[in-house]
């Protein structure tokens, strides 16, 4: 398509390359939000987004490996091939081992302060990136690497939330500095180019993976919602192409055919996947599918676990512990939550790694849908912001008070017990709890 339009063999390479890639972050953030990154169609576009991923660190490996070398010679090119798969290879070994050996002991002792963890995982992820710019690699290698490493251990979910905040934060400076790398006056002159390849990614991409997924025996729906996702290029498509500027091997114009290619499609795109049910239905009443011969209905999804009418007990000393395992004894669903790991560790309930300052905590613990809330918390603060989460969302929940003025502050705010005692029973708690079910004044 890119030769017809009248580009030359490596630059219908390098914009072939470039939008061959879909954007993880933006999809998995769209699929959040909706909560639909579960459902099967969300589990089958991510297996697609992790794929894309390692395979477009192996293309800019190859990169880094061919700008590594001013000579253009088959030597140098292989030395400079072998020298980026040799660095990219001793980092991925790296990454592994620090992932099994030095992570779970360095960052499992700084899990004790959450703050004290953020800020080392955050060091590790630089450390990688350092480390691939030492190797002349992309800093794009190291961070995923790092962060593949990070992914394996048991308190990343937490993590996880915790750094979103500074991905949105990237990845609005990220754009900014695409921007300002494109030439309005190039952007103007492909402006035909950039609207038949935006249509190629916006319809032309689905088309295929519908067609692609259908063939695994998936039904229409799951076919096409899936396909959907995949209408935009990626950031990693912005990096790809900013690599081949700076190396000389594409012009301006060419990065600004990419930019304009992912300004229009990252914006549709993330339109056409929050109304792809509504999407779904009126290509469905066309007869559009048909001509795909796919199986009609929908698959059967997966059940996920989904807590409801459950129990939410947080902080993990010896009060909580002893609470939580007493209602889980009792036959009530149970989920625990601390922001060390290992407090959690033995107990025959659910848990969940987290620090409940965080409103993603609270929204996977579920709770909107739980039952009571209980916080054996001796951080005033912390126990004061959650008690008034608890009442916005109408939800019973006892709290431990140290003192008086304590006292007197969640009284103000709203909470249905406090505990004093901390020999105080999870049975008697919950009898409390059930005895003032969310309705007005505080018991003792």
């Amino acid at each position: 398509l890119c030769r017809l339009l009248g580009f030359d063999s490596l630059e219908s390479l390098f914009i072939a390359t470039a939008l061959t890639f879909s954007s993880t972050a933006v999809v998995v953030k769209l699929l959040d939000q909706k909560g639909e990154l579960h459902s099967l169609y969300g589990q089958i576009a991510v297996g697609i987004f992790l794929v894309q991923d390692l395979v477009v660190i192996v293309v800019l490996t190859f990169l880094a490996g061919l700008g590594a070398n001013d000579s253009m010679s088959p030597s140098s090119i292989a030395l400079g091939l072998a020298r980026a798969f040799g660095g990219m290879a001793l980092l991925l070994v790296s990454c592994l081992l620090g992932a099994r050996y030095l992570l779970p002991r360095v960052l499992g002792w700084a899990a004790r302060a959450p703050r004290t963890l953020f800020i080392w995982s955050l060091a590790w992820c630089l450390g990688f990136v350092v480390a691939a710019h030492a190797l002349d690699l992309s800093a794009e290698i190291g961070a995923f690497l790092a962060g593949l490493s990070i992914a394996q251990l048991s308190f990343a979910d937490d993590l996880r939330r915790r750094t979103h905040p500074l991905m949105t934060f990237f990845m609005a400076m990220f754009f900014v500095s695409l921007g300002a790398q494109m030439q309005l006056s190039d952007a103007g002159a492909y402006w035909l180019e950039g609207v038949v390849l935006s249509l190629f990614v916006l319809i032309g991409n689905p088309v295929i993976f519908i067609w692609i997924i259908a063939r695994f025996g998936y039904s229409e729906r799951t076919s096409f919602l899936t396909s959907v996702t995949v209408a935009q290029i990626s950031e990693f498509s912005f990096v790809f192409a900013a690599m081949g500027l700076s190396m000389g091997l594409i012009k301006q114009p060419i990065l600004s055919v990419v930019g304009v290619v992912g300004v229009l499609t990252i914006a549709i795109s993330a339109y056409m996947i929050l109304y792809n049910h509504q999407l779904y239905a009126f290509l469905n009443r066309a007869k559009v599918f048909r001509i795909f011969r796919i199986r009609p209905g929908e698959d059967t999804e997966r059940a996920t676990l989904r807590l409801h009418d459950h129990v939410i007990v947080v902080g993990m000393n010896d009060l909580g512990r002893r609470v939580a395992q007493q209602l889980h004894e009792m036959g009530h669903t149970v989920l625990a939550i601390d922001t060390d790991s290992r407090k959690l560790s033995g107990l025959m309930c659910h848990t969940l790694v987290g620090d409940i300052d965080y409103a993603p905590t609270l929204e996977e613990a579920g709770l909107s849908s739980c039952r009571m809330a209980i916080s054996t918390l001796r951080i005033e603060n912390v126990s004061k912001l959650f008690v008034f989460r608890c009442v916005r969302a109408n939800i019973p929940v006892a709290v431990y008070a140290a003192d008086t003025p304590a006292r007197q502050q969640l009284r103000q705010v709203g909470a249905n017990h406090l505990v004093e005692a901390r020999q105080q029973s999870g049975q008697k708690l919950l009898a409390e709890l059930e005895r003032v079910n969310g309705g007005p004044g505080v018991s003792e």
